[in-house]
């Protein structure tokens, strides 16, 4: 475009015009990391409830000592928090990828926590859920490799510009270098 003179055309006050468009990021990360939390959740739920389930009758949870209570309650907040995290972080929200976070380090704690809870050492804990001969120790072990990778897929910078990532608003149409005409011209 050039001006009256075949010069370039000078560009209009700042503000008008049309910006570059923005790049949206690739939202990969995020959607693994809400996949991999629907696992991590469901595994993490169905712990407890089995556990419940197969209380044997005239006994009741009460009985339970307390650290027990507590590795149990942990697998149902995570559950609950890696199920919320995953369902928001499919719907764009930083929020989710917080929840994510949180659940993930809770399933680890109560992981951590689950053989001092039932009198036993870390070694044969991990022993005897890794020679998979029952469908809980398979649960356990998905839940043991699914875990750390939503917390890292959650916390990645990726993730996080993908789930902060808003559109810019288009600018108002002016049509550029149209100034009023002058009076007394």
């Amino acid at each position: 475009m050039t001006g009256p003179y075949g010069y370039p055309a000078q560009p209009g006050p700042a503000g008008f015009g049309y910006h570059a468009p923005q790049t949206r990021p690739s939202g990969a990360t995020a959607i693994i990391a809400a996949l991999l939390g629907l696992v991590a959740a469901g595994a993490a739920g169905y712990l407890p409830v089995y556990f419940f389930l197969e209380l044997p009758s005239g006994f009741s949870i009460g009985d339970l000592p307390g650290l027990v209570l507590t590795e149990l309650g942990l697998y149902l907040l995570a559950a609950l928090l890696l199920l919320v995290g995953a369902l928001s972080a499919f719907f764009r929200s930083v929020a989710g990828a917080v929840l994510l976070v949180l659940g993930s380090l809770l399933v680890i704690t109560a992981v951590l926590m689950e053989p001092l809870a039932f009198n036993g050492a870390y070694g044969l804990y991990f022993r005897v859920q890794f020679e998979f001969e029952t469908f809980v120790a398979l649960v356990r072990v998905v839940m043991f490799a699914v875990v750390p990778f939503t917390l890292i897929f959650a916390i990645i910078p990726p993730t996080l510009k993908y789930l902060r990532w808003r559109p810019t608003p288009a600018p108002p149409y002016r049509p550029q270098n149209q100034f009023p005409p002058q009076a007394g011209w």
